[in-house]
């Protein structure tokens, strides 16, 4: 294939700006999937992407287009992007794989939170990016206004933008044309020594791993013997393929194209993001390409099975699924709650809901998760310095000497109606204000320093709720700052359930503390005995609520006789009752873990 007639271009935008209409128009106008095949945002073909009108993975199709100008054949090869701030990592991964980025702006609604980090990221990557305005059709639609914003806030020549309508295909002709003329064609040459960049993968279970590759330098075709450069592990090639956009094979993929390499590999360890792949014969002498930077977590949870046996099931799940999504991880764990299980790691509250109902419904498996925490940087008394993101896991409070948490910078942008209210909900999250810019008359931009751990619960919800869903933010990791924290212990009986322990404020410890046990109260079905449920920090104990036993009415029987009867069989009653509190135990059900997350501000 000539590499001046390839074009490798994705489409960033802040969520629900139209980035999958736009593709699905894109494939529609030149002729790539028939109108029997044809379905709404055909690239998210994850059910959930569909339930939810998010896309999660980022997915690429090949386009075969003829220009109207110069009546030569291009081949677009397309990778539809994430929006959501949790899944950023699957557009850097797009963006290190393309040499241009249509941004998608809404006329609408104007330049949001995810835009300028989306925008900020291909930059980085020195990738070519062309503004484009959607919804040009809607009645609210201020074109003129959004070209301004885009030049004003992002610094990009916005003059020329295209303006399109993704739902009905207004302008889709003139942005082909346009990403033709101004996407560079990729650099690189068929006949140099191979270098391949990974930018995704997954297993089959036919086929085995299936690595979705860029290649930059030389050629592969099918028999080759093919080297990946950190695993150190060589295959040969067994299948070639692209999408276009339902599986097809090919016979080569030459320098610049995107497409599949299938080697038969089982080994899931084999293959990472961002590895090279080379040719076994030059193994020595060819480098590696520039991977991705390492992505950090922030959020983190317990996730076990609910029945023991299903461990090992959850163990290739999760192997499995971190194959597909590399920017979660995870580590064996055990609780005396819950079993055996594993810690995960997710880049955002979302990131975490979304891999466990992907574990859920792929692998069938029925899970039981812990609430989420982040990390925690504690210094001891002997001078350790610890990283500690499980609760569980922090030693004991005369120990201590300090504790940091880690802190965002965190952009919002919302309509000015609504400043009020955004930034009392900063304040009461123990949020410090940097700045208020006003960028248009009517558009405002807060920023704060504001405690992950504060942010990881409802912030976005509530975010949402009250600026009746026009506010969108942006967030970075700045470090970690000192500050009052403690761990708050739930004791059932006496005994700490791990699973449920939280670090929280010492301010808000006492008021999380009586909420949680409260709401633990109705949660917990009644035994034989009572059972206490108290909220304790080290040795003091803050809030306590008791589960009444369920007692049975043994006197129930006695219609008469002597007082001295009653007496034994209640006497006989206290005591079974007595016996069964040291020897029962308290069936904790999964709501009782989700309990932490809905504690009411």
């Amino acid at each position: 294939m000539d590499i001046t007639k390839i074009r490798n271009f994705s489409i960033i935008a802040h969520i629900d700006h139209g980035k999958s209409t736009l593709a699905d128009r894109l494939m529609e106008k030149t002729n790539t999937v028939s109108q029997r095949e044809s379905e709404d945002r055909l690239l998210d073909n994850m059910d959930i992407e569909k339930e939810r009108g998010i896309t999660i993975k980022a997915q690429t199709v090949r386009i075969t287009y003829k220009s109207q100008k110069d009546g030569k054949t291009y081949f677009l090869n397309l990778l539809d992007t994430p929006g959501h701030v949790d899944f950023s990592y699957e557009v850097s991964r797009s963006l290190a794989s393309c040499d241009g980025a249509l941004l998608v702006v809404d006329a609408s609604q104007g330049v949001e939170a995810q835009t300028l980090a989306n925008v900020y990221m291909a930059i980085e990557n020195d990738v070519e990016v062309l503004p484009v305005l959607n919804k040009i059709d809607l009645p609210h639609a201020d074109s003129e206004r959004v070209k301004e914003e885009i030049e004003e806030i992002i610094g990009i020549d916005a003059a020329d933008a295209n303006e399109v309508s993704a739902k009905s295909g207004l302008g889709i002709e003139d942005l082909l044309e346009t990403i033709v003329e101004r996407v560079p064609a990729p650099k690189g040459s068929s006949e140099n020594p191979l270098q391949a960049l990974i930018f995704d993968s997954w297993f089959d279970p036919y086929q085995g791993v299936i690595v979705l590759v860029r290649v930059f330098e030389g050629k592969i075709n099918i028999k080759d013997k093919i080297t990946f450069k950190y695993s150190d592990q060589s295959y040969e090639v067994l299948k070639l393929a692209v999408n276009n956009p339902f599986f097809s094979e090919v016979k080569e993929l030459g320098a610049g194209e995107v497409g599949m390499i299938i080697c038969g590999i089982k080994t899931i360890r084999d293959v990472s993001v961002g590895d090279t792949i080379i040719s076994s014969k030059n193994k020595e002498k060819t480098l590696a390409l520039e991977g991705f930077k390492e992505i950090k977590q922030m959020v983190f949870c317990g996730i076990f099975p609910v029945d023991s046996v299903d461990y090992e099931i959850l163990k290739d799940s999760l192997e499995k699924l971190a194959l597909n999504d590399s920017s979660f991880s995870y580590e064996p764990e055990n609780s005396t709650a819950l079993g055996l299980g594993f810690r995960c790691g997710f880049l955002g509250l979302l990131h975490m809901n979304i891999i466990q109902e992907r574990l859920e419904r792929e692998f069938e498996l029925n899970l039981i998760s812990t609430a989420p925490s982040c990390s925690y940087k504690v210094k001891t008394s002997k001078g350790e310095e610890l990283v500690i993101d499980n609760p569980s896991e922090l030693p004991d409070i005369s120990l201590i000497e300090s504790i940091s948490e880690p802190m965002v910078e965190i952009s919002i942008h919302l309509p000015n109606e609504f400043v009020g209210k955004i930034i009392k909900l900063c304040t009461e999250r123990r949020g410090e204000q940097k700045q208020i810019k006003y960028i248009t008359t009517d558009r405002v931009q807060l920023i704060y320093n504001l405690p992950l751990s504060e942010m990881v619960f409802d912030f976005y919800d509530k975010l949402k709720g009250l600026s009746k869903g026009y506010a969108s933010m942006d967030y970075e990791v700045v470090g970690y700052q000192e500050s009052d924290l403690v761990k708050l212990d739930i004791l059932l009986n006496g005994d700490s359930v791990d699973a449920l322990s939280l670090i929280t404020h010492k301010q808000s410890a006492q008021f999380k503390g009586r909420a949680l046990t409260s709401k633990l109260q109705k949660l917990i079905n009644r035994q034989q005995f009572d059972i206490a449920i108290q909220a304790a920090v080290g040795a003091k104990i803050l809030a306590r609520e008791t589960v009444k036993a369920l007692r049975k009415n043994v006197l129930a029987k006695c219609y008469g006789g002597d007082i001295s009867r009653k007496r034994k069989l209640l006497e006989k009653q206290k005591k079974g009752k007595k016996r069964m509190k040291m020897v029962g135990s308290v069936e904790v059900p999964q709501e009782a873990f989700l309990a932490v997350l809905k504690v009411e501000d």
